[in-house]
């Protein structure tokens, strides 16, 4: 699959079958993630890989988005770490861009993904950061539930013209 192939057709995938991810396969989303840009090329990021169901579980009993975890053999959850900034207040641009290209390269290999969201919202990132012993300074920011889809959806039109502005508004 060509890149913008995958950016048109990538969707929110929220029902998986049981079939588990392998390491290699997990390697390779984490490879791709890594590859986002950063702000002064920080890399202010951190990735947990979540394959216990115990702790799957834990997180969808108390995020009101993450139902689908209950389901799914992998997530994915990316942190920031300001300690790793080159310039303040940058890694949630970072991260989000790390988040993206881990949907992107999911969705490429056959993987079914959505990015369930952590960051700003203090009652999922407390929960987060408790559940995961997360350091103090590491920031829950984005994660991403993984697995072979078990649903398809169709592509819809988001292309809009009058969104689009040239050289002024």
């Amino acid at each position: 699959m060509d890149t913008i192939e995958a950016i048109h057709t990538r969707r929110s995938i929220r029902k998986y079958t049981n079939q588990p991810v392998s390491d290699d396969i997990i390697r390779e989303l984490l490879a791709a993630a890594m590859m986002a840009p950063s702000s002064g090329n920080a890399q202010p990021w951190h990735f947990l890989v979540i394959k216990e169901r115990k702790i799957l579980d834990a997180i969808a009993a108390f995020h009101q988005h993450g139902k689908m975890l209950k389901h799914a053999p992998l997530a994915i959850l990316i942190c920031g770490d300001p300690t790793l900034e080159k310039y303040k207040d940058r890694w949630m641009l970072d991260c989000s861009a790390a988040t993206q290209n881990l949907l992107l390269a999911a969705h490429a290999i056959g993987l079914g993904a959505v990015w369930v969201g952590i960051y700003p919202e203090v009652n999922r990132i407390e929960p987060m950061q408790k559940l995961l012993t997360l350091p103090e300074h590491i920031i829950p920011f984005s994660l991403i539930s993984i697995g072979y889809p078990a649903e398809q959806k169709p592509t819809p039109e988001r292309f809009k013209a009058e969104r689009i502005h040239y050289d002024r508004w």
